[in-house]
């Protein structure tokens, strides 16, 4: 077997790294084999160039999916009023039991979308929200529609920057994070910077897209859904997942694969998408477009859910706690 022939292992944490940072891992292969004449600490670098942004990675037919206004409103019309993704009204208030929330509490939304889920907090709950999106277009659509429900102050929604230190301004009793911290690129700090915002026998739940395994980084199908989103992913495994959740500080009271439940709401919404095209259709060329806008979103979905369904993602839930400094 000659030298180009040799198939080169990429251990997890490399593959990670080339993902997260834009490289392509048959690149990041060819590098090391270019370097097999050098010792081995020099294979395991990761090429020191800057990454490129999320839009110039795109494959041929494989490009990002961004907010802009038609987008907003289809997703809308599949999921509901305030809603960007699997999980409405009644799903948002079965799920939140698990934080015991009252009137008297405040908590923090990461991933806060459109605002719909913190609305149903406040609103359900008496509970004063702050959320945080990391899509500027999204925290600006999700606050105005705050301003417009009259919950202007009690469901904020505010556009989160990963970079800040601290970009949380207060303690908070508990915290949610909908299907966001896979977009969050260090996730050791969020998991910090939440762990530091709660008041002491604070809950975190958590739901959010995980890696089934090292491989499933590599799947075709996995990378042209990640290139597909308006921001840039950096998924991870569950276990790792577990781990970094843990040493933070949280104790696990809930750590749970919902992925068929999952799969569930993402059918159900969509059953309905053939009656809303029909609808949009009476429109003529504004419609047009907005059908096109659906199908998009459509096949966006469907390839989420046949990853789910073939195992090579995962949707977790986890709930933190944590603890009373005196009980430790």
């Amino acid at each position: 077997m000659g030298k180009d022939d040799k198939d080169i292992k990429i251990s997890f944490k490399l593959r990670c790294q080339a993902w997260w940072n834009g490289y392509d891992i048959e690149d990041v292969k060819a590098r090391l084999q270019a370097q097999e004449t050098d010792d081995s600490q020099d294979k395991a670098k990761i090429p020191e160039e800057p990454a490129p942004a999320a839009e110039e990675k795109k494959e041929e037919g494989v490009s990002s999916l961004p907010w802009d206004k038609l987008r907003m409103e289809m997703t809308q019309l599949i999921w509901g009023d305030g809603y960007c993704g699997p999980g409405g009204k009644e799903h948002i208030e079965k799920m939140s039991k698990l934080l015991g929330l009252n009137s008297k509490m405040s908590a923090i939304v990461i991933g806060a979308g459109f605002g719909g889920p913190a609305r149903v907090l406040a609103e359900e709950f008496g509970v004063w929200i702050t959320g945080f999106e990391l899509s500027k277009e999204l925290a600006e659509k999700g606050m105005q529609m705050s301003t417009d429900a009259g919950l202007a102050s009690k469901a904020i929604i505010n556009h989160l920057d990963p970079a800040l230190e601290q970009p949380f301004d207060r303690s908070y009793d508990r915290a949610f994070s909908k299907e966001a911290l896979y977009l969050f690129p260090d996730k050791e700090k969020i998991l910090k910077n939440t762990y530091d915002t709660l008041k002491e026998g604070g809950l975190f739940l958590i739901t959010d897209y995980t890696l089934s395994n090292a491989e499933a980084l590599e799947n075709p199908d996995v990378q042209k859904w990640l290139k597909q989103e308006a921001t840039q992913p950096y998924l991870a495994t569950t276990a790792i997942m577990q781990e970094a959740i843990e040493k933070i500080g949280f104790s696990l009271r809930v750590n749970e694969d919902i992925s068929d439940e999952y799969v569930k709401l993402i059918e159900g919404s969509w059953s309905k998408a053939a009656a809303i095209a029909q609808e949009l259709a009476k429109k003529g060329s504004e419609g047009t477009k907005a059908i096109q806008s659906l199908m998009a979103e459509a096949e966006f979905w469907a390839l989420r859910a046949k990853l789910l369904k073939e195992g090579h993602i995962r949707v977790w839930r986890f709930l933190g706690y944590k603890q009373n400094s005196e009980l430790q």
